[in-house]
């Protein structure tokens, strides 16, 4: 691709288009539905091996990168001439002195007093004794030279420099939206199913005593006894609530400002939520979160990859708890560790890291919590049989005034909800420690 510096730049883009859209063909027909690339798959006589891929891939990369670099220079190239021109227009479009395309009489302009002390009526008069005064004429010149001059700062008489501090200081613009800061984002609530209750408790019947006695039977003989007792189970719905006092010029001067706070409290409440979700301790007004609910099963990593540690837990879900296992939940820096596993010769279990890579182990996919310490990851059966969230209502944004608010020109806006997380069966989760 020798001929690529002789391109223009609407050349050369279009012939980057063009690679760009040979490169991803070339992806296309060699993927297979597993996300692997298969060179069989290539109608090219030149793809014959997975080597031939590789080197097609990477020489079509190279062309890419070449094709680039051109149009990055000949941009800047063109942002130079752009730059050069803007220099030689002169100040608010005033012509500048030594310009080669300025007419006659503005070439190579000098200031006021320079031309006044060149000319011969000058010298005469003050050769005469600087009686009187002095009429100067300047037929070559333009008024808008003479502007020209004056906005280079070059008249007589030149006083103090005119500076912002000194003269007129700029306005400044502020840029539209705000920067928002960085928060925890909703993360375990999207897998949990949800439902509505009625009731300021949730109360259920749980099977605690399931004991099957059937065997064969002699003919006369007695039969076994079996025994199931069930047992009443309460799970209390507790209130998630914030509020924020503003002034009446802060809601009205802003247009925004109402539905920013309302958008503000709602998110902290619901994030609220899905931390105590997670690992709320179940104490006072706490709801009580899955790694706290008692029952659920644990198995520690010990010695294993924690790869093996997941599959155990998966394996206590379904043996002990007889459930099927739908997800993991592991905090982002012992995902990082699976992710960038390896094998002993460099490559890595999960994909290159050109490639985003699945967020999956064992075939369940991974959600990354850190609402939790590092180090203790779960598995879970989130299906509606086992666990749900409950809510009495959504979140409810009110306003009123606290205290003396009234009179000091303030109002509260306040945010809550009720909800209430209940784990029929713990077994069907299985925490996994020591990641």
């Amino acid at each position: 691709m020798s001929d690529i510096k002789n391109l223009s730049l609407k050349d050369a883009q279009e012939k980057l288009g063009a690679k760009q859209d040979e490169l991803a063909a070339l992806f296309k027909e060699a993927k297979r539905e597993d996300g692997t690339y298969d060179h069989t798959k290539v109608k090219s006589e030149d793809v014959k091996t997975s080597s031939d891929f590789v080197a097609a891939v990477k020489q079509r990369n190279a062309e890419l990168d070449e094709l680039g670099e051109h149009i990055e220079e000949l941009r800047e190239l063109d942002l130079a001439e752009k730059n050069l021109k803007a220099s030689q227009q002169g100040r608010r479009n005033f012509p500048l002195s030594g310009v080669g395309d300025a007419p006659a009489n503005q070439a190579q302009f000098k200031s006021i007093g320079e031309m006044c002390v060149g000319t011969k009526g000058f010298k005469n008069w003050q050769n005469g004794g600087r009686g009187g005064g002095v009429t100067l004429q300047f037929e070559e010149m333009l008024p808008s030279d003479f502007l020209s001059s004056s906005g280079a700062v070059m008249t007589l008489g030149q006083k103090a420099l005119m500076t912002r501090a000194a003269g007129y200081a700029p306005e400044s613009l502020r840029l539209p939206g705000i920067v928002e800061a960085a928060t925890r984002p909703l993360q375990l609530i999207d897998i949990i199913p949800m439902s509505r209750t009625d009731f300021a408790a949730i109360k259920y019947m749980e099977e605690t005593t399931r004991v099957h006695a059937a065997a064969e039977v002699a003919e006369g003989g007695a039969y076994p006894e079996s025994e199931f007792v069930f047992t009443e189970r309460t799970n209390p719905v507790q209130k998630i609530g914030d509020s924020l006092p503003v002034t009446d010029e802060q809601l009205e001067d802003v247009a925004f400002m109402e539905s920013y706070i309302d958008g503000r409290l709602t998110y902290g409440v619901r994030q609220r939520l899905d931390q105590q979700c997670y690992i709320g301790d179940g104490a006072g007004s706490n709801l009580r979160g899955i790694l706290n609910v008692a029952g659920i099963q644990t198995h520690a990593k010990g010695a294993d990859p924690a790869m093996d540690a997941f599959y155990k837990a998966m394996t206590k879900v379904r043996l002990v708890g007889r459930a099927i296992p739908t997800h993991h939940v592991m905090h982002p820096n012992d995902w990082q560790g699976i992710r960038l596993t390896r094998t002993a010769d460099g490559v890595y279990i999960f994909g290159n890291p050109t490639e985003a890579g699945p967020e999956r182990l064992w075939g369940l996919p991974v959600t990354q919590n850190d609402a939790g310490a590092e180090g203790t990851g779960l598995v879970g059966s989130f299906d509606p049989s086992w666990i749900t969230l409950s809510e009495k209502r959504g979140i409810d944004i009110q306003m009123g005034y606290v205290g003396t608010q009234f009179t000091e020109g303030k109002r509260t806006m306040r945010a809550d909800m009720r909800a209430a997380l209940t784990a029929f069966r713990p077994a069907a989760f299985c925490s996994v420690t020591g990641l």
